[in-house]
């Protein structure tokens, strides 16, 4: 795994390891982050699609618990924040079945390249921010995906512009903006509360006979969804 350290205490902290890697042309992603939970796993995506320049049909991933909220072999249960991510893009989410690494053996290799090309060039190097070992990388990866592979004769690159590059989706004209869904419950007031602020529903809602809604929230609005179907939006307050 990647690391960082400390300049003046020489602590050293290990960080994670993101790879995405396209399916025909093997055109590769690489960066590091610091954890692997959905703040960061999610900003991996959006900038692996920009790196790419476009966004696949479907996005194969691991089980973990930033993108399946309920592993299954086979009908898993896809985070919320993570599918509403997909569905912005435009992207199918379909997890590799627990222990079947044939599911995703693309980037099971490309992980595999990334150890041998990227990280072990770094072996002997220190960064003490994720800024600049991300800086490190990228100049790696540009070099990873322009070199030659024996098998097609061809870069990843130039693979990818060759063949792919014209199958991929269109990117959005915005980006994600990175949400939570929490449960609320209607007051008799009409409103519902969070973060110890209150905001309005409409008044009929108060005399349904399941009182609950969902809350969809980022770092500028709050929207209520009610039955999948959103009946307020407010600006959120702080």
């Amino acid at each position: 795994r990647p690391h960082l350290v400390d300049p003046k205490t020489g602590e050293c902290t290990k960080v994670e390891l993101f790879v995405m890697v396209l399916g025909a042309s093997n055109l590769t992603y690489v960066e590091a982050t610091m954890t692997q939970r959905g703040g960061d796993f999610i900003a991996s995506h959006m900038r692996a699609f920009e790196y790419i320049g476009g966004v696949s049909v479907a996005t194969v991933c691991d089980q973990l618990r930033s993108g399946v909220s309920k592993p299954c072999r086979y009908e898993p249960k896809i985070q919320r924040t993570y599918e509403a991510m997909a569905s912005h893009y435009g992207t199918t989410v379909l997890p590799a079945r627990p222990r079947s690494p044939r599911d995703k053996a693309k980037v099971e290799v490309g992980v595999q390249i990334a150890e041998r090309w990227i990280l072990a060039r770094l072996r002997n190097d220190e960064f003490a921010t994720l800024e600049a070992l991300n800086a490190r990388i990228a100049e790696l990866l540009e070099d990873l995906n322009g070199r030659v592979m024996r098998r097609y004769g061809m870069s990843r690159r130039e693979l990818f512009e060759r063949s792919e590059r014209a199958h991929l989706r269109p990117l959005p004209s915005e980006r994600f903006a990175y949400c939570s869904f929490e449960r609320a419950t209607i007051n008799i007031d009409y409103h519902v509360a969070f973060d110890d602020h209150f905001y309005s529903v409409p008044y009929q809602l108060r005399h349904e006979h399941d009182p609950i809604v969902e809350l969809r929230v980022t770092a500028g609005t709050i929207e209520v969804l009610y039955k999948n179907r959103r009946v307020a939006s407010h600006a959120r307050s702080y």
